[in-house]
């Protein structure tokens, strides 16, 4: 009882400042006083103290979030809480979703613009901006790819490699998002970067907005629009989403005869195999796509460190320890960036839409693709095509949907290993999309 007292007693307080601050309109920009009041202050020599004392308590108030708070604000913060509350009550990827929700709960405290503060993740001199430069420079994006490198077992794709074309056909919800971002009047740079959500990859997105949507490159004389951090919500917005988003369309595209379809068990790969897949897969995509060697040489790389057996110490730090400290940083700075003076606008909500519906294309990309396929291929051979929807990035989500759709209509058809498939080499995919569309464009 004592505690809630308390609580009550501190809530009051603030909301009589929010009051006070409201009614009598103490923000000295609208102050306006009469020419006699200033005639007194100009020939008053001595200080006088209630005066002070007045303006001590109306200079505070001004700093105040209360008195900065807008409807914007507010609806932030919302925002903020429905991502932490997703986290926690749905288990809707907390690693990410908490950070970010978090974030934009930091990013979205009122204070007082422009008057040196040093607080807004906009402001250049603040800790926020110092932190915010690993995302605007593109520095996470490739860290977090070297620890999911460490993390990834290969093994399944290099089992059926037939399935890698999956994950290329899921890129078309890629193309056909930066297609419709064009009509919707964007700049080429702004759709490419807008086109890369379809890809469900965060740090690839990231990347990807940093180089071509930075707010300060220009096309054609005209200044691109700052659109990393619509573009990083909604594309970790959607990865979190994905066991909600991709079973309905697994379920309107596959009928139940399809559904029951079993795949045969992947061989066992040997290490031999293993080792040179990440050094083959390096050289052949980064040829193919120079622009994206910082994404695809981590990845890489940190699959290397993994399956090579010598550097074990090397591969746990890349994906316990720095993945989850990089984790940390680009989650509260890509939350943080959704300030609400410059994140709340018609091109925010544009995006977001524009996500759903790449994310929606590129699953239907990856299914559809899997029918043709079976088309042809002999009986045995055949692709279920759930495992068509593990072609987006999102490791290992996708793949985890896929399974428990399975099950659901055969409980013995486990479809967990063929989907990873899929998945990894949606990772990428998106990657040599990203680099591709970053040379055409940049």
């Amino acid at each position: 009882m004592q505690n809630w007292k308390k609580l009550l007693t501190i809530f009051g307080a603030l909301a009589i400042i929010a009051i006070v601050s409201q009614s009598f309109n103490l923000n000295k920009a609208q102050v306006k006083l009469s020419p006699d009041v200033e005639q007194i202050e100009q020939s008053s020599s001595a200080p006088d103290a209630n005066v002070d004392e007045f303006q001590g308590v109306s200079r505070f108030i001004d700093y105040t979030g209360f008195k900065n708070v807008s409807y914007g604000h507010m609806v932030m913060i919302l925002v903020g809480l429905f991502f932490i509350f997703l986290a926690i009550k749905y288990d809707y990827e907390p690693l990410l979703l908490i950070p970010i929700g978090f974030g934009v709960l930091i990013g979205n405290i009122p204070f007082l613009e422009g008057a040196g503060l040093k607080l807004g993740i906009y402001e250049q001199g603040s800790v926020l901006n110092y932190l915010y430069k690993g995302v605007t420079l593109g520095i996470y994006p490739p860290l977090i790819f070297l620890g999911i490198g460490a993390m990834t077992d290969f093994s399944s794709l290099i089992s059926n490699p037939k399935l890698m074309l999956l994950g290329a056909a899921a890129q078309i919800g890629i193309f056909i998002t930066f297609l419709g971002s064009l009509a919707m009047g964007f700049l080429p740079p702004e759709a490419g970067a807008i086109g890369i959500i379809g890809g469900a990859d965060g740090p690839t997105a990231i990347f990807l907005s940093s180089k071509l949507a930075n707010g300060v490159n220009m096309y054609n004389g005209v200044q691109v629009k700052n659109l990393i951090g619509p573009i990083a919500i909604a594309a970790y917005s959607y990865m979190a989403l994905v066991p909600v988003i991709q079973p309905p369309i697994m379920r309107l595209l596959v009928n139940k005869k399809e559904r029951l379809i079993r795949m045969k068990p992947p061989r066992v790969v040997p290490r031999f195999e293993k080792i040179l897949f990440p050094i083959i897969g390096f050289l052949l995509t980064a040829f193919i796509s120079p622009s994206a060697i910082p994404l695809l040489g981590m990845l890489f790389f940190g699959n290397l460190l993994k399956e090579s057996g010598v550097t074990k110490r090397l591969a746990d730090t890349a994906r316990n320890s720095m993945i989850d400290i990089v984790t940390i940083l680009l989650g509260v700075t890509v939350g943080a960036s959704t300030q609400a003076t410059v994140f709340l606008n018609t091109s925010s909500l544009m995006i977001f839409g524009l996500g759903a519906a790449s994310f929606v294309v590129a699953t239907a990309g990856g299914i559809l693709f899997a029918k043709v396929m079976n088309l042809f291929l002999k009986e045995g051979n055949k692709i279920n095509p759930l495992v068509g929807a593990a072609g987006v990035s999102a490791v290992p989500d996708s793949a985890r949907v896929v399974q428990t759709e399975g099950l659901k209509y055969d409980p013995n058809n486990h479809l967990l290993m063929h989907a990873m498939a899929p998945n990894v080499s949606g990772v990428i995919g998106s990657a040599v999309a990203a680099g591709i569309l970053l040379s055409f464009l940049l």
